[in-house]
This record gives structure tokens, C-alpha cells and sequence, in this order.
């Protein structure tokens, strides 16, 4: 992505890159799968910036005005884990809803998780 000289892409490259994530298929994850590390774990993460590894797990909190807009942010990323059926952790509470991606399978980070996560982020209007 163009970069202006002094800071991150800018807005409009990173919506060209996550938006090539949100139309990528999902792909098998066998049991025993590596965990995404290195070089194609940092080239993931730069495609959404507004999400960040954690612990080994890719984490973003979307603000919210009220506990009901969480619990609604909630619902509305709902049909987009379901018809992907990769799950996510979620932590609702006034202010926030907090949505933490990991395949459980392999213990880490898989490419699912950023597809999902890139589909979830479309789904907000993030």
C-alpha cells in the first residue's frame, strides 16, 4: 500500500486491503495446523489496523454509547460468524463490545481469523 511519507497507509489503501480479505474464502484448518507467526502473521495484521494481537489472539473494541448499542453491535456480527461458523469471544458491557478472534483448534492465529474478523469489520461499518 502507498504510504504517506510521514505515517500509515492511508485510509482508503486500507480499505482496499481489508476488503481483499472479506471476499477470501475461508480455508481448512486441520487440527495440528501451525499457528500464524512471523512475516505472515505481520503482513495480516497490517491489513486490519484497527485490530491488534494480543496474547495470540486478534482483539478490537468497538465504542458504544450504551450497553444496548454493545449488545446490538453484538447481534448484528452474528450472521456473519454463523455463516462463516468460526466464533468468536465476545465481551459486551456498557461502552464497549470486544471481540477476540483465535482458532481454538490450533490454540492461535489461523487466516480465518482475519477473514472473519475483515467480514465482521464490514459488517459494523468499521
Amino acid at each position: 500500500p502507498e504510504r504517506d511519507a510521514h505515517g500509515p497507509p492511508r485510509a482508503f489503501d486500507v480499505d482496499v486491503m481489508a476488503a481483499s480479505l472479506v471476499s477470501r474464502a475461508l480455508e481448512p484448518c486441520p487440527t495440528g495446523t501451525t499457528p500464524l507467526s512471523g512475516d505472515a502473521l505481520n503482513a495480516l495484521v497490517t491489513e486490519l489496523p484497527t485490530w491488534q494481537v494480543t496474547d495470540g489472539r486478534l482483539v478490537r473494541a468497538f465504542a458504544c454509547d450504551t450497553f444496548a448499542a454493545a449488545l446490538g453491535l453484538a447481534n448484528r456480527l452474528l450472521p456473519v460468524v454463523e455463516d462463516a461458523n468460526h466464533h468468536p469471544d465476545l465481551l459486551v458491557r456498557w461502552g464497549e463490545l470486544r471481540v477476540t478472534m483465535w482458532t481454538h483448534s490450533i490454540g492461535g492465529l489461523h487466516v480465518n481469523d482475519f477473514i472473519v474478523a475483515a467480514r465482521i469489520e464490514a459488517a459494523l461499518g468499521g
